[in-house]
Parts: C-alpha cells; structure tokens; sequence
C-alpha cells in the first residue's frame, strides 16, 4: 500500500506526529511518499520517498492528512476527482473529519490490512451567472455575505424556480452535512449526521424573528441572489477561501456535486465522538471566575 502523508506544519507538533506516523505506517509495510517540499525537514526520517505533488496523488492509495480540518479541505477536491481515500490526524483544535488523535496512532497499523470503514461525504457545486464556465466544490460550505462597503443587504433564495425565502441579513450559509459543524453551527444551524446527502441553508445574523435553518434534499437545485445599493457587492466564500466578489443581482446556483470524498474511520464513530468531547463538554479549568 502507497501512503501519501500531506503535514500541516505551521500546526503545534505537526512535525512530530508525522515522524511517528510515518515510521508506524514503515513498520507496518506501507511506502510512504510526501511532497520534495519536504526533504530538508524529513530527512532524517527512513524510509520516505519524496515526488512532486501530483506523482504522490497518482501513485497513492490512501492520503493521511495530519493537521485540522482546514488541511483535509486543502486536499478534499484533489482526493475526490482521483477517487483517493483521506485520513485525517488530528494535531488542530477540534478536528471533526480527522480519524485519529495523537494517543491513537498506533490505529495506523491496521491501514495495510484494510481493517478500517470508510463514509463517502457528498459536496457541493457553485456556478454563477455572469461567469457560466466559472464552478467550485466544496466539502463544508459556500457562503454568500455582505462586503464592508455594503451597510445593509438583502438575500433571496429559489429552489426549482419557486421562491423559498427573501430576508435582510448579512448573509447566507450553504452547507453539506459535513459543514454543518463548522460556519453553520456557529449560526444557528442543526449538527447533522455527516453520512446523509442534504443540502443545509442558514442566514447569518438575519433581521426577522421568524429566520430558521433549512434543509433541502440533494437534489434540490438552488438560486442565490443578493441585493443591495449600488456600487457596493458581496463575497463568495468556498471553504473558508474567497473566491469572487459579485455585484448586487448576480445570481449563483449551488447544487450536489458529481464529487465524492471518502473519509477513512480507524476507530468507529469518530465524528460522534468528536462531538461529545469537544462540543458537548465544558471548557476544561475554566469556571467562568476568570470574568467576573
């Protein structure tokens, strides 16, 4: 089995995590290969071949990210389009696509024999009216919002050519269940089960009291449009990453990608567990003292 190990190492004890990751995976049979980038850092460490980037791609069977879950999305496009499988080591704050934390990587030895389950996670795709040739993917999020030239702002939305919503916000959130723990959740959208196909909608700060989260079918074909005075626009965001500003009236579809990302799970319902800990718990040694 060929591994390709993609660090993250502006992360805290990113380096050495990959060391010890990466003489398991040796241990255990796997070729390990990583980006030349990286052979001045990793030089010490037996038993890596260093290639371009895109040989590693072509050449793996498995990419082991060991970062956050920004790094998983630095990589989540590529992986889907050569249908290669991600695991996810977790060395960030939170982590809810990553498999493994730390104390878990002896887990790694179970990859050569294929002792592991594997989610495939639906994305997203986002297409814009002025640029019809212009699309992007995303495995958490597009998102819509005001820019800072625009004081106030308003969002519609269509699905199937029937109006659905008109409200004034400072912008909207398109989500796949594997985004709904990240921008979503933070504004008031549900948590769901990363193995369903849906598509998740939620405003940003709306100006009603009646603005809820919905969720729409995968097959739903959506229409964004925001609106706003003129010579001012808003900004399109695809995981986390600004692509375009658009002007007031553009409209842009969002719809389930033909893309597909396979997600590895060494230890059984990681996401869940995830969950627990690190959202459902309280913040460790803090009281709330600290504020009074």
């Amino acid at each position: 089995m060929i591994v390709y190990v993609f660090p993250n190492l502006s992360k805290k004890n990113c380096k050495r995590y990959t060391e010890e990751a990466c003489a398991i995976l040796a241990d255990s049979g796997c070729e390990v290969v990583m980006q030349k980038k990286y052979s001045s850092t990793f030089a010490d460490v037996r038993d890596i071949t260093f290639r371009e980037r895109s040989e590693c791609i072509s050449l793996c069977d498995i990419i082991i990210v060991i970062g956050g879950d920004g790094t998983i999305l630095r990589v989540a496009e590529e992986a889907a389009v050569n249908k290669k499988q991600i695991l996810g080591i977790n060395c960030g704050r939170l982590g809810f696509m990553a498999s493994l934390e730390y104390e878990q990587l002896e887990l790694l030895r179970n990859l050569s024999s294929r002792n592991f389950s594997v989610m495939s996670r639906m994305m997203l795709d986002v297409c814009f009216t002025d640029k019809p040739e212009e699309h992007f993917t995303a495995l958490n999020d597009i998102v819509l919002s005001k820019s800072e030239d625009c004081k106030i702002a308003d969002f519609k939305l269509i699905k199937d050519k029937a109006p659905v919503s008109f409200l004034r916000a400072d912008g909207v959130i398109f989500s796949t269940p594997t985004g709904s723990t990240a921008y979503s959740m933070s504004a008031g959208g549900p948590i769901i089960d990363p193995g369903m196909d849906c598509i998740e909608y939620t405003q940003i700060c709306a100006h009603s009291l009646f603005a809820r989260t919905m969720i729409f079918s995968a097959e739903s074909e959506l229409y964004a449009a925001f609106h706003c005075r003129d010579n001012t626009h808003a900004i399109v965001s695809v995981d986390g990453n600004i692509i375009r500003k658009i002007e007031s009236n553009t409209t842009m579809k969002i719809t389930r990608s033909t893309l597909r990302v396979e997600i590895i799970d060494l230890c059984g319902s990681s996401f869940f567990n995830s969950v627990n800990d690190k959202l459902m718990q309280p913040l460790k040694g803090f009281s709330g003292e600290e504020i009074i």
